[in-house]
């Protein structure tokens, strides 16, 4: 098994730190997660921004005008579904949970369209309880190292669960997130530049399949 506290550390060196623009309410958290999917960061932290400039909190977004919302989060990708989603979330929020973020796991995935990436998203970054969010660049990172061998996010889930720590758990996933998006990229990754190029197998496998050609 892979030295996963040596690997995070040197990952965790050469990544710009990763945080929401301008909340930790795990109110907030929770719908700019939901805004996130399949969106890029400047026009989902622009339209979380946006809707908390005008709404404030669970009960102004629960109010308002589907029409409104989608007009602000128009940028952000799915904007017809998600204008609603907000809305709704805000809406159990305020009925169901008296205005109070469920934070645990089985609570959120409970909200129509919380998954369990967004679920566990909230609770590390909304309620600093350990917990581990894969997403499309935690999935993409661990695997090409090696760290796990996961064909799906929820496997992945599992397997991380086991490697990484309590205490490593809660920055996890910001950490690999940035260190996906500038170094480990989904497309011609900058292994010249990787601090964990020795422990990579995505490196190793891809320079032996290039000097057998």
């Amino acid at each position: 098994m892979k030295d996963f506290v040596k690997i995070y550390k040197k990952i965790k060196a050469v990544s710009p730190e990763h945080h929401f623009e301008f909340t930790d309410d795990p109110f907030w958290i929770l719908i700019t997660t939901i805004l996130s999917h399949r969106t890029k960061d400047k026009a989902t932290d622009e339209a979380a921004r946006s809707l908390y400039n005008k709404y404030r909190d669970y009960t102004g977004l629960s109010e308002a005008k589907t029409s409104d919302v989608k007009n602000i989060i128009k940028n952000v990708g799915f904007s017809n579904v998600k204008s609603e989603r907000v809305i709704g979330t805000a809406k159990i929020i305020k009925e169901k949970y008296d205005g109070i973020v469920p934070d645990t796991h089985d609570e959120l995935v409970k909200i129509p369209g919380v998954g369990s990436k967004t679920a566990n998203i909230v609770l590390t970054q909304g309620f600093k309880i350990p917990a581990i969010a894969v997403d499309t660049h935690v999935f993409r990172v661990s695997n090409r190292i090696g760290l796990i061998s996961a064909r799906n996010p929820d496997e992945a889930e599992e397997a991380l669960k086991i490697i990484v720590p309590h205490e490593y758990q809660i920055e996890f996933n910001p950490t690999f997130v940035e260190f996906g998006k500038n170094i480990c990229k989904p497309i011609n990754p900058k292994c010249e530049t990787c601090p964990v190029l020795a422990y990579c197998d995505y490196f190793k496998s891809y320079h032996l399949e290039k000097n057998k050609k």
